[in-house]
């Protein structure tokens, strides 16, 4: 765990940063090759998920700063660790897949064709973002006794995000990490082995939702918003919404198919 990767005194670079930009480069590029592969324009494709990912952060912070308003109305100050927090994934899927509505008109590119070469690289950045997570001690896990429990110990991780130290905890961040790098395999694969058009998408949202489900009963950070207090948290019922809507995505493609 280092929440600081360099720190020269004067300058501090903060090591979720760096993986931050490491999983926005890497996923632009794979999405590129993916394109250029497809016939589509890769420079466009890079074009557009810069911008995607520019509303992906801004909807991250907002849905973090919404679930946990309580604790913002009561320390205002608290705000400056938004700009230090990775946000909430969920609120950045939502809020970039609203700018695509919008951009995707922009650039003339059909929806589920582009969405299927982005979505596998989706994955990937999310992976390389919870490297991030576990080094800046956010997204921590529960407490628990198992063999593979870790224990944060960084005041700077503290001070920052409020991370509990000295306690063993699930590895959240590992978890989530192992399981966005199995779905960016099985995405990779799918779209290789040329499935009709938004199967890859629709996937995406079906097991990411489901998987986001599962995992969030190992998130100890108990101040996150919930929809049902200590049952269903926000990201939750946000997991629940894009299996419906992913689930529904591969019934219409089939209807389509078959009409």
């Amino acid at each position: 765990m280092h929440p600081i990767l360099i720190n020269l005194g004067f300058l501090q670079i903060p090591t979720y940063g760096v993986m931050l930009v490491t999983a926005v480069l890497l996923a632009l590029w794979t999405a590129k090759r993916r394109a250029d592969g497809a016939g589509l324009d890769g420079a466009r494709i890079v074009d557009l998920g810069l911008w995607l990912v520019i509303w992906a952060l801004l909807g991250s912070k907002a849905l973090l700063v919404i679930v946990e308003a309580p604790r913002y109305l009561h320390h205002p100050a608290d705000l400056i660790g938004v700009l230090r927090a990775g946000g909430v994934f969920l609120g950045g899927l939502i809020a970039a897949l609203i700018a695509a509505a919008v951009l995707f008109r922009r650039y003339k590119l059909q929806f589920l064709p582009t969405a299927d070469v982005l979505m596998p690289s989706v994955s990937l950045g999310q992976a390389i973002g919870r490297i991030g997570c576990l080094m800046a001690g956010c997204c921590w896990g529960k407490a628990c006794h198992l063999p593979w429990a870790i224990t944060y110990t960084s005041p700077v991780a503290a001070q920052n995000v409020g991370t509990p130290l000295n306690v063993p905890l699930q590895p959240f961040p590992v978890y989530a990490l192992l399981f966005n790098l199995s779905l960016y395999g099985l995405l990779a694969w799918l779209y290789r082995r040329r499935v009709t058009t938004g199967r890859v998408f629709a996937t995406y949202l079906v097991l990411y939702g489901a998987g986001r489900f599962l995992l969030e009963y190992t998130r100890g950070d108990a101040e996150r918003g919930f929809v049902i207090h200590g049952v269903l948290s926000t990201s939750q019922a946000i997991g629940i919404v894009l299996v419906l809507i992913g689930i529904g995505t591969h019934y219409w493609i089939g209807r389509r198919r078959t009409s």
